[in-house]
């Protein structure tokens, strides 16, 4: 009977200790062991792109099939004309400082101050000290005042 009971009870033990086995990393059979990868469920922001504006711009929302405004931005200045005659005739409007976005916030406004020694002899120029310039949605657009009447000038880079 002892015989008997020895390879039984092996057995037992055996069947026991197969149900609840632990892999070598210290999990039960049927678990993984370590931690594990899930899909992370917070998006990766878009990288931050400030926009450039230096360069040339022109009028989208012109009335006139031959005559719209222009604007180029270099550096710290902003300088914006009146096209006429399909091109043929430039006429300043205005020359005034600029300062680059440092960030992507939209819409971006900036106050621009006339360059008086630029502009005091140009007939068509503003004699406005300021001029609030706004960047958004691609556009750069400001005021423009003439006997009386104001429009914005909405422009477009080229």
């Amino acid at each position: 009977m002892k015989r008997l009971i020895a390879p039984v009870a092996l057995a037992a033990v055996l069947a026991l200790t197969g149900c609840s086995a632990t892999n070598t990393a210290g999990a039960s059979a049927g678990e993984t062991s370590g931690p594990t990868k899930t899909a992370s469920s917070t998006p990766t922001p878009d990288p931050v792109v400030i926009p450039d504006l230096t360069g040339n711009w022109k009028q989208n929302n012109s009335a006139s099939d031959d005559g719209w405004m222009t604007a180029t931005i270099s550096g710290t200045t902003i300088t914006a004309d009146f096209v006429t005659d399909n091109g043929d005739t430039e006429s300043l409007f205005w020359v005034g400082t600029f300062a680059p976005p440092t960030d992507d916030a939209s819409p971006y406004t900036w106050t621009s101050t006339r360059d008086t020694a630029a502009t005091d002899s140009a007939l068509l120029a503003s004699t406005d000290s300021t001029k609030v310039f706004i960047y958004e949605n691609g556009e750069i657009s400001f005021p423009v005042s003439i006997a009386g009447s104001t429009a914005t000038v909405r422009l477009s880079k080229q």
